[in-house]
Formats: C-alpha cells, sequence, structure tokens
C-alpha cells in the first residue's frame, strides 16, 4: 500500500470515529498552589467536541482520496 492510500484509510477511520463518539476527553494535571517545596496539582478533565462537518469532512476527503489512488495505479 502506498501512503495516499494509508491516509485515506485513516482519513475514513478518523472522520467515522468522529461521527460515532462526538469527541474525547482527556485528564490534565495543574498546578493549583506552590509555597517553596510543597505543591498542590489539581486533576481537571478536558472535553473536546469533534464537529459533524469536520467527521463528515474527513470521510469525504478519505473516500475522494481512495478512488484517485485506485484509479492511479
Amino acid at each position: 500500500m502506498n501512503s495516499i492510500r494509508l491516509l485515506a484509510i485513516a482519513l475514513l477511520l478518523g472522520g467515522t470515529l468522529g461521527l460515532v463518539y462526538g469527541g474525547f476527553s482527556y485528564t490534565k494535571d495543574t498546578t493549583a498552589v506552590k509555597l517553596g517545596s510543597l505543591e498542590l496539582t489539581v486533576k481537571e478533565q478536558k472535553q473536546v467536541n469533534i464537529p459533524l462537518w469536520a467527521g463528515i469532512g474527513a470521510i469525504v476527503a478519505g473516500g475522494l482520496l481512495l478512488l484517485t489512488a485506485s484509479k492511479r495505479g
């Protein structure tokens, strides 16, 4: 498989996952207070939403890339 086909498959998978899940979350450690050698950290959970148009666009772009890659070789 060439690199264009791999990119097309990655776009198709990423777009599909974006539509199915709608986003993802991750945990970030943040320093709340720092007094000398004493440091208090807080774990914050962040949410990243993937827009519907981005998922659909990735699927369309992946499909077009896959079609053009199969026509070329």
